[in-house]
């Protein structure tokens, strides 16, 4: 029996310790909007583990001792175990022999495995190449969830969103050739070449993401690591227990996620359309479910990311996001269909919602977006 996905994952590396205070730690996880724990770092008695994630309505992936899988501890909140982190291709036969255990002893769990970025090297793929790294894990260990880390940069003179967004539209292309979700981490502190990432940077990596179809988004960190990699700290939760700004940051987000998500999982992506300043989006947006976004002549020309997808029920979806991360877009959006057939999921109940003209005193209908922000719609 295979492992079936119920909900949008919201998750995080990192967990706390299970420490004296740990009934409270995990009461912050659950207030934050988390519903994944991935519990690798901290050890402690493991039933107290399973009675707070029973308590908080949280679910888990475990990072169990030893590598037999008859020995692997059951809990009905587990949903898998975590395998390896970043394999090399050499390692994919070990990873299948593993992953067949799990699914033998343990129907219906989740063999989890977190793959390489995109700009990791051959040497460390143990592959020619990304597209085929991820096609021969797909293809050895048959995962139940595609998963990967890519940290994006933001430094003012270096700005590496697009290889992020290529790195999921890898994801997006073998998750749907597999018939499989896809997860990813994105950064959420400051460590090495990485500034400390903003809310607005924040929602751009999980926008991006919910754009390219990702069922599941992994905040890197949660409990701020020790150890001479991570100097300024910085994670959602400090070294000392205390909150920092980003679990404000992840609260908000998560929230929106939580009302998206129930629609999110119904939807199969069936296009990736990117609008730069110099595209025609007229052109851009061809099959998209959007036929042009207009600007008045004073704003500036859109730069947006704009996911399709086909609903379970037979509708079709749009995401539209704002790319950029500094400031807000006041697009004039021309659907393919009538506007009273298009409804909006709100990102605060999760209803669908009639379109709402947020400037009636211009002509067309024109929206909002926040800095980084997306939008979900849902079209005949």
């Amino acid at each position: 029996m295979p492992f079936v996905q119920d909900r949008f994952a919201i998750g995080f590396w990192v967990d706390p310790p299970r420490d004296a205070h740990v009934e409270q730690r995990y009461k912050e996880i659950s207030a934050a909007g988390f519903n994944l724990v991935l519990a690798g770092f901290q050890s402690g008695p493991l039933p107290t583990l399973f009675r707070l994630l029973k308590k908080f309505g949280l679910k888990c992936i475990l990072s169990p001792k030893g590598s037999e899988a008859g020995t692997f501890p059951t809990d009905p909140n587990i949903w898998g175990y975590a395998l390896q982190d970043e394999p090399s291709a050499s390692e994919f036969p070990k990873l299948k022999v593993r992953a067949e255990a799990i699914e033998r002893l343990h129907p219906g769990k989740l063999a989890y495995v977190n793959l390489f970025p995109d700009y990791a090297s051959p040497e460390q793929l143990g592959s020619p190449d990304y597209v085929t790294h991820v096609r021969q894990f797909i293809e050895q260990v048959k995962p139940g969830v595609l998963s990967m880390d890519h940290y994006p940069i933001f430094h003012p003179d270096r700005d590496g969103r697009d290889r992020y967004c290529g790195n999921l539209a890898v994801m997006r292309e073998q998750s749907l050739a597999a018939k499989i979700p896809f997860w990813n981490f994105f950064n959420s502190m400051p460590y090495g070449p990485h500034t400390d990432p903003t809310e607005s940077q924040l929602r751009w990596q999980i926008y991006a993401s919910l754009a390219y179809g990702a069922k599941g988004v992994l905040y890197f960190c949660y409990f701020t690591p020790g150890g001479d990699e991570f100097p300024k700290g910085g994670a959602i939760i400090a070294m000392d227990g205390t909150k920092t700004r980003h679990y404000a940051h992840a609260q908000r987000l998560n929230a929106e996620l939580h009302a998206l998500g129930p629609t999110l999982m119904q939807l199969t992506s069936t296009g990736i359309y990117r609008v730069k300043p110099t595209d025609n989006p007229a052109e851009a947006l061809r099959g998209s479910g959007l036929v042009d976004l207009k600007r008045a002549p004073e704003d500036p020309q859109g730069d947006y990311l704009v996911g399709a997808f086909r609903h379970k029920d037979g509708r079709r979806a749009v995401l539209l996001q704002n790319y950029r991360f500094a400031y807000s877009a006041w697009p004039t959006v021309v659907f393919d269909a009538p506007l009273e057939s298009v409804r909006e999921v709100d990102k605060v109940t999760g209803k669908e919602a009639p379109i709402r003209d947020e400037s009636p005193n211009m002509p067309g209908l024109q929206l909002s977006l926040g800095d980084s922000e997306g939008r979900l719609f849902l079209l005949p």
